[in-house]
């Protein structure tokens, strides 16, 4: 059985996946699921696992229309926030992203605060902040959302605000 660390990089096997090597598919979609998850269960929550399926498959399916392969975790990324986004609609808005997944090393202590905060914030700041931290621009998310860019950078920054004035209180 191959781990996933004995799996050729995903910009190695991105050539031979998109001219039709299902073997190279495979491998490419199971050396990317690890981060696909991580994304999917910070928007989705419990729903993580269907978003997961959901992202891979759009992968899948998207693979071919990809240009640059320079850009693929980019675009992994950007399907993905999609499709976990629509997933959360499809099951339900409450899990919908109300928790940052943080790659950095930080106080544990930290991150209950920060996901304190998070849970007392309205859907749509959540949503906002989350796919923020991912990395998204706003004409990215307003993409994503299916809501104009003027929408997205209001909510942006009435986010912030809602989050700074939530944080306070928790940082005295």
């Amino acid at each position: 059985m191959t781990t996933v660390s004995e799996l050729p990089s995903p910009l190695t096997l991105l050539p031979r996946a998109q001219a039709g090597d299902e073997h190279a598919m495979n491998h490419l979609l199971t050396a990317i699921t690890p981060y696909v998850a991580r994304i999917c269960r910070s928007i989705t929550h419990d729903d993580g696992a269907d978003a997961t399926q959901e992202a891979l498959l759009a992968v899948y399916r998207g693979l071919g229309s990809l240009r640059e392969p320079a850009a693929f975790y980019g675009w992994v990324r950007s399907v993905t926030v999609r499709e976990a986004i629509r997933t959360a609609r499809r099951y339900g808005a409450e899990s919908c992203c109300s928790e940052v997944d943080s790659q950095e090393e930080t106080n544990p202590l930290d991150a209950v605060h920060i996901s304190d905060v998070l849970e007392r914030l309205s859907q749509a700041h959540r949503q906002v902040l989350t796919l923020r931290a991912y990395g998204l621009d706003e004409e990215e998310m307003a993409e994503v959302l299916a809501l104009p860019v003027g929408t997205v950078r209001s909510r942006l920054f009435r986010a912030r605000r809602r989050f700074q004035e939530a944080w306070q209180p928790s940082a005295a």
